[in-house]
């Protein structure tokens, strides 16, 4: 067996300190900006899945994390929400970059990142593809 990474157990505790105290309504997130909120619940989307009640808080305090979960129990909104806190709107240039290992997840996290933000402009760009389709 190898050695106690200190760093892994100060992390763990962390995160085992803030599972104690999760929320489970997209509202009760008070760092996101009320328009990200709005356009959620829009989508018909209430409570928060277990990953995105554990990924979220991390990644908007600027975390670097690995998260896990099975298809379908929003890990795209888990990281996706964060970036667009992050993102301001008034910046007319290149602020996020994300790497999806295939070209359907690129094209679904786009898509589903669309329907959150206005004003933001989203768009996959992959090998083969023209950019007038863009």
């Amino acid at each position: 067996m190898g050695e106690f990474n200190p760093f892994i157990g100060r992390f763990l505790h962390t995160f085992w300190e803030r599972m104690e105290s999760s929320v489970s309504k997209i509202e009760d997130f008070e760092m996101l900006d009320e328009r990200i909120v709005r356009a959620v619940r829009e989508m018909g989307f209430e409570t928060l899945s277990p990953i995105q009640e554990q990924a979220i808080p991390f990644l908007l305090e600027g975390e670097d994390i690995i998260g896990q979960a099975q298809t379908g129990t929003g890990k795209t909104a888990a990281f996706g929400i964060p970036v667009l806190q992050k993102t301001n709107p008034e910046v007319k240039k290149l602020q996020t970059v994300i790497l999806c290992p295939t070209r359907e997840l690129a094209i679904q996290a786009s898509e589903k990142w669309q329907n959150i933000c206005t004003g933001l402009r989203c768009f996959p760009s992959m090998a083969g593809r023209k950019s007038e389709s863009r």
